[in-house]
């Protein structure tokens, strides 16, 4: 079903039980036996992870959990964008599905309200980006991973069918990523969605001092700027008010 509604750019395998497919991926790169538009979908990860290497799991069949592998034509440096892009793209491909206010949380959470729905992580290769989604759609709030939490399903959706949410992201995502590609700025539309930008937050990173500041903007290459001058490449992002 997955294969008849998208376009020929997608190679999608199904599997049923894996640890994960973020690795499953990268061990397929590294035997050079992956082209770009090659996507692992599961139904469980016994060993999925989310941004810093924290870990990931849901009940069966109750997310969609997939990877995905593209190789860009643009510049190295632009490629930390490509994850806030597929954020982007997920947020476009499910809101209309939702009666509720969804947001983007720098750099690419998927929010509810405030609680998460969706999260992404990216990996570089030598010549492309492994580009990992973990969204929640059947859970029930017995089966959230943490209070702050949230689903599809707990959201009212109007959709829950995930193979019909996949088609959808990957269609729209096709579109995004080769304008994008083609050197097309989709901050505007990101910030559009942006629950961060304008807001007083904080940065936290293991092993360093607490920042705070003021969201001012996003760059090309997906750095989060404050209004003091301070680039924000990683950590986690505590939203102040």
């Amino acid at each position: 079903m997955i294969t008849s509604g998208i376009s020929p750019y997608w190679r999608v395998s199904v599997v049923e039980l894996t640890g994960s497919t973020q690795d499953d991926l990268a061990n397929l790169i590294s035997l050079e036996e992956v082209n770009a538009g090659e996507l692992i979908v599961t139904e469980f990860q016994s060993a999925g992870r989310g941004r810093l290497d924290r870990s990931f799991q849901a009940p069966a069949h109750s997310a969609l959990l997939f990877s995905f592998y593209l190789k860009p034509k643009r510049v190295r440096d632009d490629w930390g964008f490509i994850s806030m892009l597929a954020a982007l793209t997920l947020s476009q491909s499910i809101n209309k599905s939702l009666s509720k206010d969804l947001s983007l949380k720098w750099p690419n959470d998927i929010l509810i309200g405030d609680k998460k729905v969706a999260g992404l992580i990216s990996q570089a290769t030598e010549h492309g980006v492994i580009v990992g989604i973990g969204l929640n759609v059947g859970m029930d709030e017995s089966e959230l991973p943490v209070e702050t939490a949230t689903s599809l399903l707990l959201a009212n959706s109007e959709d829950l069918d995930r193979n019909k949410i996949l088609i959808n992201f990957l269609n729209l995502f096709e579109i995004n990523f080769k304008s994008w590609d083609s050197g097309a700025d989709f901050r505007q539309a990101y910030s559009s969605l942006s629950s961060t930008l304008k807001k007083l937050i904080q940065i936290e990173v293991v092993g360093k001092p607490v920042h705070q500041g003021l969201a001012k903007s996003i760059t090309l290459q997906g750095t989060l700027m404050l209004d003091d001058g301070s680039e924000v490449t990683v950590g986690d992002v505590v939203h102040l008010r």
